[in-house]
């Protein structure tokens, strides 16, 4: 059967330009027209070998909540096969093989700085159709291991953090793994179902820890907003295995109402009530204002840089005038002085230790972001099967047929034959 896509290695030139000159934009695992928001293109990593997420230690002293790409996403964007007019000239021949790969190198390049895929990381895949139940376990699992290095912190001034639903999580996806592994589909169905109801039962205990956190201003107000989103994913997944794809684009759609306003809400409580504080000279080379302005779009896209300044031309003000106002306001989710400053004299500036926090912190917010345009950009996929009348597992067997994967290549792109009209969600 001939399907109505282009799976391919290779960035179409009329894509990147798109990007290039800001007619396209990359949300997520989609790019799309800028104006009419159809899109034009999925992103997809590839293989297995994208599930790798650094331990805690590997993150800013007590900060608990900075995660790396489940993989080192770097874009293709050339075929490298190359071609020759005959064996007449070995050298030449040679020759041009050398150019061609360091071209193939160069768009490599530069295709992963117009689609910014390394410019902030998420917990979750670019794909619905990567991120399986065993990627979903195993992210279940780095989150829970987090919470366990934060418990031993946090017993310092008596908090106890409730990992007992874990288990439960944990059992729900064991039995949605084997449920698909099942021959007889009434026992699929069956068993399908009942890991379902586990996971709505995960959906509303992990929204009300996320919401206890978040009012707390907790360090760990993300674990629990990202086992939210893990949830949600796992439920839909569930659904998009039995082909309803409909029930499986509300849950998603339903998920990303839930999760979109309380990472909202995160966002805001990183940026402080002086958000000016991110654009401190000490931060020059790290943080600039066209940064923080991407920022800023994500909760209000009418903004643009100009706007951004002008909201933090006053900030700036009162900030040189009195850090110390700042820095007694700052939250627990970044800094907590029962925690963060034992053992310290009184007299003891704690601005340094503060200030040095605050790029991981903006790399936290940026990650954020990331995941909720990846979650997001997960119904435009659901949409995309139905639309095109292909099956989930047809979808997930896209993959360039004929051409050979350069070196660097770690994503592919499904390109439709024509833009499609999808109900925009992001």
């Amino acid at each position: 059967m001939s399907l109505p896509v282009t799976v391919t290695f290779m960035l179409a030139d009329w894509i990147a330009k798109g990007l290039a000159d800001g007619t396209f934009e990359r949300v997520g695992a989609v790019i799309r027209d800028v104006g009419t928001k159809q899109v034009v293109s999925w992103l997809r990593e590839q293989g297995s070998n994208n599930s790798q997420v650094p331990t805690l230690t590997d993150s800013h002293n007590n900060i608990f909540n900075l995660f790396f790409s489940s993989a080192n996403l770097v874009a293709s964007g050339a075929n490298a096969a190359v071609t020759g007019k005959g064996l007449a000239d070995v050298n030449q021949r040679l020759g041009g093989i050398e150019n061609q790969l360091g071209k193939v190198r160069q768009s490599v390049q530069l295709t992963q700085e117009i689609l910014q895929v390394t410019s902030a990381v998420s917990i979750l895949n670019l794909g619905v159709s990567v991120i399986g139940f065993v990627v979903i376990a195993q992210r279940l699992k780095e989150l829970e291991q987090r919470l366990q290095q934060a418990q031993k912190l946090l017993n310092n001034i008596n908090r106890k953090i409730d990992l007992s639903f874990y288990a439960n999580f944990r059992a729900a996806i064991e039995l949605a793994t084997n449920a698909f592994t099942m021959t007889k589909i009434e026992n699929r169905r069956s068993s399908a179902l009942q890991a379902i109801n586990r996971f709505l039962e995960a959906e509303h205990i992990y929204t009300e820890y996320t919401d206890i956190e978040i009012e707390q201003k907790s360090q760990i107000a993300d674990e629990y907003l990202l086992t939210l989103s893990l949830a949600y994913l796992a439920e839909a997944r569930c659904y998009l295995e039995l082909e309803e794809h409909d029930t499986a684009l509300r849950r998603f759609q339903e998920g990303s109402r839930v999760i979109r306003s309380r990472i909202q809400k995160y966002v805001k409580l990183l940026l402080t009530f002086n958000p000016a504080v991110y654009l401190q000279p000490q931060f020059r080379g790290q943080i600039d204002l066209r940064r923080l302005t991407r920022i800023y779009q994500w909760l209000d896209p009418t903004l643009d840089e100009n706007a951004v300044f002008d909201m933090q031309r006053m900030n700036l003000f009162m900030l040189a005038k009195d850090p110390n106002k700042w820095v007694e306001s700052i939250p627990a989710a970044i800094w907590d002085s029962k925690v963060d400053w034992v053992g310290k004299a009184i007299w003891d500036d704690p601005k340094p230790q503060i200030y040095a926090r605050l790029p991981k912190t903006l790399e936290v917010v940026e990650s954020m972001i990331e995941t909720n345009r990846r979650f997001e950009s997960y119904q435009t996929e659901v949409q995309a099967i139905s639309q095109l009348g292909i099956s989930f597992h047809d979808w997930l067997k896209l993959t360039p047929s004929t051409e050979i994967k350069p070196d660097g290549a770690e994503l592919i792109y499904i390109i439709p034959s024509k833009p499609l009209e999808l109900q925009p969600s992001m």
